[in-house]
């Protein structure tokens, strides 16, 4: 609305964009998800230290110290400023203000004296634009619409004569020099067509003018129908003004005037400052929750702590069902809901698990869970060492970097990316270090996701309290609090459910090769099941080593089914093998998707 930049890649939320696209007759897209969220006063406390340089921050003082703790300290002008800074000229009706505007612009063009034209929005600037124009006074208009010349059109801001209606005129990056012979004319006159709501914006178009001591003037025309006067003076200036009898077209110029507009100013101020303030109050409880998340987060990006943070979940898991069923006597639920959320038999004996505490009880299921974890860890790690030591020996020069490896609890799909130098230095064991963070990493995201969804359903609402003499902070902080804990409750069940009864997948290609037994008998099955058990049957995909000069011959002597870690390009060439002849062929990677899916060939190598 201010400066009409385009926001590409923006979209308004709760359904407002859809509902643009609907009315546009364009594609209506999805609503987008919010992955992560701050407020900008907590993106800038992050740094260690902070400090800024503004020629309009005196304004905020107080908002700087009580948000950043940041005192401001006033630096003197390098030269005495020339500029003349007139009173406000106030007039009944935006008509009368805008012709009253052309008038004078009209003057200073006759004159010779650059004038700066300021605007608050795009449609006012558009609306002086056509009023210059049906005058016949040449000029430049500078919003979003002629960004491309935007540097261009403030460089010749300074020229003789020159006429530029400018929105939201602030730094842009470019000085407005002046030409020869200005200054002798008065210099640059900054002409204001409305105040607007900050005193900042204010300033910074004053002190356009005015640079390194030049000469210059500024001074804002108002009327009693602009928003700023509508919302806090119109009335009792309309009196004053009635009255006095003004005719049309007459004009109040009073320093009362000038510094009641400043007051009308100070107070929208204080109540944007306000709103900051709350919204900052409402985000630092997300941010002490974004701290706990995030850090949790980096755990298992770097590996860092993340065996403890296992150790941690998994005993606040145990603990809470122990607690939840000892208080009920149900030791039978108990043993049946380990069983359920991390697949681990527990030798069940209720006299002697009613014998325990509570403590007790929960190590000792600990205990079993991680018996039963580590001998999963070998199960995994051995065949995948075999692997890797295998084609690292046969084709060392040669050597995948990285391998998947697809798991399955049942119900997700997850594929882990192996490093393979770390698979090998500590004998495969990389399996079950990348299962962890993988889940640990897909768990928080998606839980972190859902409850900033929940926490913007609760904050749109919360305001309503306050009928029921509640602060609405406080309510939110309870609730929040309440929510993070079920949050840190969930993450930890489910984070610890994938990490235990994940298992590597049996590969696709398996099922549809069992069906390609049946119907064709002179296929070799004791070859198959001999491949197959040495490529793991745990969804591994490497790509298979060939020794040099090595040809398939038959069924007994066909390469291991085999996917590269990088997906190639749909018009990569990849060579897929018949698992009837053992022929090969050479094709796209988009034909060979088709053959290994459906016509039981295997892709042996990119």
């Amino acid at each position: 609305e201010h400066t009409g930049r385009v926001l590409s890649g923006r979209r308004y939320s709760d359904g407002l964009h859809q509902a643009i696209e609907a009315k546009e007759e364009v594609k209506v897209e999805a609503s987008t998800q919010t992955y992560a969220t701050i407020t900008l006063q907590n993106y800038f406390r992050m740094y260690h230290k902070l400090a800024g340089m503004t020629g309009t921050a005196e304004t905020e003082e107080g908002e700087f110290n009580e948000i950043y703790e940041l005192d401001v300290v006033v630096i003197p002008t390098n030269k005495p400023i020339a500029r003349e800074d007139k009173e406000d000229l106030v007039f009944k009706t935006k008509r009368e203000k805008f012709n009253a505007a052309i008038e004078k612009i009209q003057e200073y063009h006759d004159k010779g004296q650059p004038v700066l034209v300021g605007t608050t929005s795009v449609d006012v600037s558009e609306t002086m634009s056509r009023m210059l124009q049906r005058a016949g006074i040449p000029h430049n208009v500078l919003n979003a619409k002629q960004h491309a010349r935007e540097s261009e059109i403030v460089k010749q801001a300074g020229e003789l004569g020159a006429v530029t209606v400018a929105t939201n005129m602030a730094g842009r990056g470019t000085d407005i020099k002046l030409a020869k012979g200005v200054k002798e004319k008065g210099g640059l006159a900054i002409l204001g067509t409305e105040r607007h709501e900050s005193r900042r914006i204010d300033l910074q178009l004053r002190g356009r003018a005015g640079r390194q001591g030049d000469p210059g003037e500024t001074q804002f025309y108002v009327s009693l129908e602009d928003d700023l006067m509508a919302m806090f003076m119109s009335d009792r200036v309309a009196n004053v003004m009635d009255k006095l009898s003004f005719e049309e077209g007459e004009v109040i110029t009073h320093p009362w005037i000038t510094k009641s507009l400043e007051r009308a100013q100070s107070k929208v101020e204080q109540n944007n400052f306000s709103i900051r303030k709350r919204q900052l109050e409402y985000d630092d409880v997300l941010n002490n929750q974004r701290n706990v998340i995030y850090a949790r987060r980096k755990h298992a990006l770097s590996g860092d702590q993340l065996r403890t943070d296992i150790m941690d979940m998994l005993d606040d898991l145990i603990e809470s069902l122990v607690e939840e069923h000892v208080a009920a006597g149900d030791y039978e639920g108990l043993h049946e809901n380990i069983l359920r959320h991390i697949a681990v038999d527990v030798d069940f004996d209720k006299e002697a698990w009613f014998k325990m505490n509570e403590r007790d009880l929960a190590d000792h299921i600990i205990d079993k869970a991680l018996e039963m974890y580590k001998k999963k860890e070998e199960r995994m790690a051995k065949p995948l060492y075999q692997v890797m030591k295998r084609i690292s020996e046969a084709n060392p020069d040669n050597r995948p970097d990285k391998v998947q490896v697809i798991f399955t609890d049942g119900i997700r799909r997850m594929r882990i990316v192996v490093d393979v130098e770390s698979a090998l230095e500590n004998e495969g064991r990389e399996v079950a270090r990348s299962l962890e963070k993988s889940a640990i990493l897909s768990i928080i995201d998606q839980k972190w996701m859902e409850h900033l969804r929940e926490l913007d359903s609760v904050k749109e609402g919360i305001g309503l309290r306050s009928f029921a003499q509640k602060d609405p902070l406080l309510e939110y902080k309870r609730e929040a609090f309440d929510m993070f804990k079920m949050l840190l409750d969930d993450i930890n069940q489910e984070a610890i459910s994938l990490i235990w009864k994940a298992v590597p997948e049996v590969q696709a290609e398996d099922s549809k090769l069992d069906k390609a037994q049946k119907q064709k008998s002179r296929f070799d099955t004791s070859s198959m099941e001999t491949q197959h058990a040495d490529s793991t049957g745990m969804g591994l995909k490497v790509p298979a080593p060939q020794q040099s000069g090595q040809k398939p011959q038959g069924g007994n002597t066909k390469r291991q089914p085999v996917e590269v870690a990088d997906e190639p390009g749909r018009n990569d060439y990849v060579t897929v093998q018949n698992m009837n002849t053992g022929e090969n062929k050479e094709v796209k990677w988009k034909y060979a998707k088709r053959m290994v899916d459906e016509e039981g060939w295997i892709l042996v190598e990119k």
